[in-house]
């Protein structure tokens, strides 16, 4: 009798924690789906975006960049110590990780390299921004001629880290103040296919990491919720940096937070802090419906994470030839976006800048 009371007593324990885990699970999706990010006031939006600097972005991020680095290579190795250190230079203290693994591709055995970097791993929810790093292979009997993907995707990367530079003040006190939701940085390698794009040979560090964070526990410990399901957001950048750029809407689910991008572009507009902005609205679109696009997000789709893609489209003229190059990158648009995402992310994450400047500045 006393065994069966025993038996009886851990059925009823085991029912407990699965409950609580259900329920834990069921809120966490509902607080993605109803998170409301803030609205900062003009005097804040100006401290915000005064924060960016192009020029030091395109010194320091984007030009170490631009150079060849398909998987393996040494300028593969380069952009990721530059990576790494920038972000370990920061007050922040964003903790980078490495998933580092060997896949088979039409050129035999290659190495690849993802970084993960995480403003405060122990929050509850990541918003996600991420890019790929790495440029597409083509063989040396192209003349000597380097592709360097200037906007596939050394822009998009280097925007990323611009943004923790920026706001690196801001970002640790989000941290600080132990808000629910963080911010994670995802650099994949391994977009690019090596020969021509199939399922196999494409997305290889996308597909690796989606993996591994699927059957890697969030928070460490449990046993029925996974990295996966702390994402609120997954927004992936991917060739920007032309001229004229347009992002229309691929998903229903995440159309409020394109929507917001417009606001913020068209708040922006207002306070005339955009150049070469002649329109309110130029860049995002959320009423234009853009068919799929293969690209880094779809491992991360397919396993039921919400989808930003901005992703210009139709894509630059300079896509895959040798004159995606800094010669042909549209330095205003660059900046406006900077500008556009750095307020994107501090609203979401519902911090608000510490020291607006007065607003008839």
């Amino acid at each position: 009798m006393a065994a069966l009371k025993r038996c009886m007593c851990l059925l009823s324990l085991i029912s407990i924690i699965s409950t609580r885990t259900l329920c834990d699970t069921v809120t966490r999706r509902e607080e993605k789906l109803k998170h409301e990010a803030s609205t900062l006031s003009s005097s804040e939006l100006r401290s915000v975006v005064a924060q960016t600097d192009l020029d030091r972005m395109w010194q320091d991020d984007l030009k170490p960049m631009l150079v060849v680095r398909y998987p393996g290579s040494s300028g593969s190795q380069a952009v990721q110590q530059h990576i790494k250190s920038t972000l370990g230079s920061l007050k922040a203290g964003w903790e980078v990780t490495e998933d580092s693994f060997y896949a088979h591709t039409p050129y035999g055995q290659l190495p690849f390299t993802n970084i993960m970097a995480t403003l405060n791993p122990a929050a509850k929810r990541q918003l996600v921004l991420a890019c790929h790093y790495d440029s597409k292979y083509y063989p040396p009997q192209w003349d000597g001629r380097e592709f360097v993907g200037a906007t596939d995707s050394a822009v998009p990367c280097s925007m990323i880290l611009e943004l923790t530079r920026a706001q690196d003040e801001e970002l640790k006190m989000t941290k600080d103040s132990g808000s629910e939701v963080s911010l994670q940085l995802l650099f994949f390698d391994g977009e690019e296919a090596l020969y021509q794009w199939t399922s196999e040979d494409s997305l290889y560090g996308s597909r690796h990491l989606a993996h591994r964070m699927s059957t890697t526990a969030h928070p460490p410990g449990t046993t029925n919720t996974n990295q996966l399901d702390a994402i609120d957001l997954f927004v992936l950048l991917d060739l920007i940096g032309g001229p004229d750029p347009r992002f229309g809407n691929q998903f229903s689910s995440t159309t409020r937070w394109l929507s917001r991008l417009q606001n913020i572009e068209r708040r922006l507009h207002a306070l005339g802090v955009l150049e070469n902005h002649p329109n309110e609205v130029q860049y995002f679109w959320p009423s234009q419906h853009v068919g799929l696009i293969l690209d880094d997000h779809i491992p991360f789709l397919n396993r039921g994470v919400r989808i930003l893609h901005l992703i210009s489209t139709p894509f630059p003229t300079v896509w895959h030839t040798f004159d995606d190059n800094q010669e042909n990158l549209d330095r205003s648009s660059i900046n406006n976006l900077n500008k556009i995402l750095q307020v994107f992310v501090l609203e979401y994450l519902k911090k608000k800048s510490q020291n607006p400047v007065p607003e008839d500045s």
